[in-house]
């Protein structure tokens, strides 16, 4: 169910995800609980949440400042939280942190939430660690809650995504980025090489057919000491 749900340009899986959400659903990991709007990109019927949540199980992060770039749900962010990071929370989505907000308030976990566009309010900023669940399908978005799966007919989101990162980095900064196989891996890279970024694997899960990546993003320009 969760594979065929990735594909959701297929009409029949498109009325499936409007079924399933015509109203807020609970989402939960860790003892963390969230309600997801309608709205907002959904966790249940997709991989990479899990895997994401899986992967910061293992990684020391308290008092490490910490940033997940389009939310969502907020439930990445939550958990870091609770493992004691100080953890920055954005999307474009108002909706989304609307219940992001609540969600922290009644998992009693602190956490900052900013609206923003990518890095686009988060100027003069840097991050120990930054981690993206990225919209990548090539199609233009007709709405917010388009803009969680399709990343522009050019790849626009990608240009501009990593175009920015460079400036909220450091050298120590850790940023790791989720792709499926079913997209377009090679173009993704390619637009990273443009800005001088590098996209390694640092772990892999297949699912039911489906791979998904966590890359680490690492500028391959030396910073002067």
């Amino acid at each position: 169910m969760r594979l065929f749900l990735k594909k959701i340009t297929h009409p029949f899986l498109k009325l499936g995800l409007k079924l399933f959400y015509f109203k807020p659903r609970k989402y939960s990991y860790s003892g963390i609980k969230v309600l997801v709007h309608p709205e907002v990109f959904p966790p249940h019927l997709t991989l990479s949440t899990k895997i994401l949540l899986d992967f910061i199980e293992s990684i020391y992060i308290k008092n490490k400042t910490f940033l997940e770039l389009g939310c969502g749900s907020g439930i990445i962010s939550l958990y870091a939280s609770k493992k004691q990071a100080i953890v920055t929370a954005t999307d474009i989505n108002k909706i989304a942190l609307q219940y992001l907000e609540k969600a922290s308030q009644k998992n009693n976990l602190d956490l900052e939430i900013i609206q923003s566009d990518l890095f686009d309010n988060l100027q003069n900023r840097t991050f120990d660690y930054i981690v993206i669940n990225p919209p990548y399908y090539p199609n233009k978005p007709k709405n917010i809650k388009e803009q969680a799966w399709f990343c522009g007919e050019n790849f626009e989101y990608f240009e501009k995504l990593f175009k920015q990162i460079p400036n909220h980095i450091t050298e120590d900064t850790k940023v790791y980025m989720i792709l499926s196989n079913d997209c377009d891996i090679e173009r993704i890279k390619s637009i990273a090489s443009k800005f001088d970024l590098n996209l390694t694997i640092s772990f892999e899960k297949k699912i039911l057919g489906e791979i998904n990546y966590i890359f680490s993003i690492y500028s391959q320009i030396p910073r002067p000491t």
